[in-house]
């Protein structure tokens, strides 16, 4: 029989399992990982994100606006330009992770 701690324990790891799934379907898009690799190092422009991914500025903004509602990235303006970066710290080091194990 399992004792309490047990118990909770499993809870817990329910709890989280359902986390990890979520955060995991929010970055299942291959344009979105193109673009969340493009900012692990730093923050990125529009432009600059567009040019690292090959994509439309539209299609970049429509995904940036998206994962930004999520809260997996925040945005600064300085003059008329943009910045985008990853906040949230489990983002970035999954994706870094991913980075170092399929693209290198």
């Amino acid at each position: 029989m399992k004792s309490q701690a047990q118990k909770k324990s499993l809870k817990e790891l329910k709890h989280q399992s359902e986390e990890v799934a979520a955060l995991l379907k929010q970055l299942s898009h291959p344009q979105r990982l193109l673009i969340l690799c493009s900012m692990a190092e730093s923050e990125k422009s529009v432009g600059e994100i567009e040019a690292a991914c090959g994509a439309s500025q539209s299609a970049v903004s429509q995904f940036l606006k998206g994962m930004r509602l999520e809260g997996l990235i925040e945005s600064r303006r300085e003059g008329k330009q943009i910045y985008y970066k990853i906040v949230d710290k489990r983002v970035l080091e999954l994706i870094r992770s991913l980075y170092g194990i399929f693209c290198k």
